[in-house]
């Protein structure tokens, strides 16, 4: 069986990424010369398909066992889409957090977060009545 939650399972990892990255920016809202970051979404998010879909169908990989379950062969780092932001004000101590910006950011990311596991909690609970023969 492969993952029944499909791509929703690494977008939970990366939207949690995300949530350190931007929770580290507002930490580091007054030290000076400091670079906020944030991930590249859709280019997150594509190597993550990318990977799932290459899983799915590489017949090479093989489990040794019937209860194992399949995994990914590789998984790309999100070092390599951490990019640092732009500001549209800059500080004059060279930090590059605008607190109003990373505050915002950082709400909507709690939101899809909680809407990603919401969307996995109904999968498991219609897997759970379908086991149940509800």
């Amino acid at each position: 069986m492969d993952s029944i939650f499909g791509i929703h399972e690494q977008a939970l990892s990366i939207r949690k990424e995300r949530q350190n990255i931007i929770a580290n920016n507002l930490a580091n809202a007054d030290t000076p010369n400091f670079k906020a970051r944030d991930l590249d979404w859709r280019k997150e998010m594509q190597a993550a398909q990318d990977t799932l879909s290459q899983s799915i169908n590489r017949p090479d990989l093989k489990t040794t066992h019937s209860r194992h379950i399949a995994g990914f062969a590789e998984s790309a780092s999100t070092q390599d889409y951490l990019k640092y932001r732009q500001p549209t004000q800059p500080a004059l101590d060279g930090n590059t957090v605008e607190t109003h910006i990373e505050k915002a950011q950082f709400m909507e990311n709690a939101m899809q977060y909680q809407a990603t596991l919401e969307f996995m909690n109904g999968r498991i609970s219609g897997i759970r009545g379908a086991l149940k023969g509800e």
